[in-house]
């Protein structure tokens, strides 16, 4: 897998469940964003072409041409982006997967509350949801500044169906549904890491 090996020299990537992802027909993955990592991992790690919605600035910076020539989307922060949301609703109608960061930002990446695109998104096209989640990108502010290659989780879930409500309630609905997902799936990788390094030590 592309995402694996481009960040071998500083991660120990592991991936689980990667299998679960639907190969065809439309899907709106969600997954966690702690750093500027976990775009360019999923990108690579996806077993399925995928379309990201990307904050627009990163066009007009270095990766701009590059973003633009494997297709990804730019979207407009902090606002109802009706131009991206569109676009990423036309790959979907062709069968495509569309890749969305729900928090809107990086953050924690445990997914405390969610943006409703992604189910205006699966409401507009009828896509399954796909929760990914990325953990181990984020260093620790316990922990000194460099970490020697430390273990990144990749992990996809269950994908499921959701049926979302009309008008803005059923967004709002939608979404919790989508957060309350992730961010379970981010406790359950969470609690699986610390297992591993108790074991360990």
């Amino acid at each position: 897998m592309v995402g694996r090996h481009l960040y071998r020299p500083a991660y120990r990537v592991r991936v689980a469940g990667m299998e679960r992802v639907p190969r065809t027909g439309p899907v709106v993955l969600v997954a966690n964003h702690s750093t500027m990592i976990e775009p360019q991992l999923l990108f690579g790690l996806v077993p399925r072409r995928s379309v990201f919605l990307v904050k627009d600035e990163m066009f007009g910076a270095v990766a701009g041409p590059w973003l633009r020539r494997i297709g990804q989307v730019p979207v407009t922060r902090g606002a109802a982006d009706r131009t991206a949301l569109t676009t990423a609703t036309g790959v979907l109608s062709a069968g495509g997967l569309v890749g969305v960061f729900p928090e809107g930002t990086r953050g924690a990446g445990e997914v405390a509350s969610a943006h409703h695109g992604a189910a205006w998104l699966v409401r507009n096209s009828g896509a399954v949801v796909q929760p990914v989640v990325v953990r181990g990108t984020l260093r620790p502010p316990e922990l000194p500044r460099r970490r020697l290659r430390p273990a990144v989780d990749v992990v996809a879930g269950e994908p499921f169906t959701l049926e979302v409500g009309r008008g803005r309630s059923g967004l709002a609905e939608a979404t919790e549904h989508i957060r309350a997902a992730l961010a379970d799936l981010v406790s359950r990788v969470d609690a699986a890491r610390h297992s591993d390094r108790e074991e360990k030590q």
